[in-house]
């Protein structure tokens, strides 16, 4: 199973071929970031951790969908097995929180708090993150017992936190993060987040969390993105 660092990799490949025609009109055109290997070839950049946190809170978001999916259905007064809502949980839990979140928490934030940087926020993400989940465990309990207004309120009330949450992220603390690396240690950075993803998730790790969004986004009828776009 290809990780998703080989994945982009190959993407950018051909991405590259395809433009090829075109390069040589560009003038002025910023060089490539890409590094040569031990033959003076070409090598595709790798992934970096931003890139990889923020990979994952797309992860996040879709099963935010799924949420709001379910949540709709129980509004609406329509059928709604609870089970899918379940199955989103335990993505949460092994993914969100016991993988990702744990990551911010011992690589991203103590960083962040050692140079002085982004205080407040940190602490409000890190409630969050506790809040997180205990919203998952009430998450989970309501959906065993099936469908339910309360769990409709619960699964509303986790997106509402959650996109604010990922947007801080991604704008505000990861920049910051970044900004307090070199380019090695930020290098050096994405080697360890690999590994830590292949411990924690094994071979399918990032592939293998949107695999299963995927089947619960077609469970609920949500897998076809063009549904998403307004007349």
């Amino acid at each position: 199973m290809q990780n998703r660092r080989q994945i982009l990799h190959l993407g950018a490949a051909t991405a590259g071929l395809a433009l090829s025609a075109c390069a040589s009109a560009a003038k002025g055109a910023a060089k490539s970031p890409e590094r040569e290997d031990e033959h003076g070839g070409q090598r595709e950049a790798e992934v970096s951790p931003g890139e990889d946190l923020m990979q994952e809170h797309g992860v996040l978001e879709r099963v935010v969908i799924v949420y709001e999916a379910a949540a709709l259905r129980i509004e609406r007064s329509e059928r709604l097995d609870a089970s899918v809502v379940s199955k989103a949980a335990g993505i949460v839990r092994r993914f969100v929180e016991d993988y990702h979140e744990r990551t911010e928490e011992k690589f991203v934030f103590p960083r962040l708090q050692a140079a002085g940087r982004e205080q407040g926020l940190v602490t409000t993400l890190l409630r969050q993150h506790e809040r997180g989940r205990q919203l998952t465990d009430e998450i989970a309990r309501r959906a065993s017992a099936g469908s339910s207004p309360e769990l409709g309120q619960l699964l509303r009330s986790f997106g509402h936190m959650y996109r604010a949450h990922a947007s801080r992220e991604d704008t505000v603390a990861f920049p910051a993060f970044r900004s307090l690396l070199s380019a090695a240690e930020y290098a050096e950075l994405g080697e360890q987040f690999e590994e830590r993803e292949h411990q924690l998730l094994g071979q399918q790790g990032f592939e293998g969390a949107v695999a299963e969004v995927a089947r619960l986004e077609a469970q609920l009828g949500i897998d076809d993105l063009a549904t998403f776009t307004p007349p």
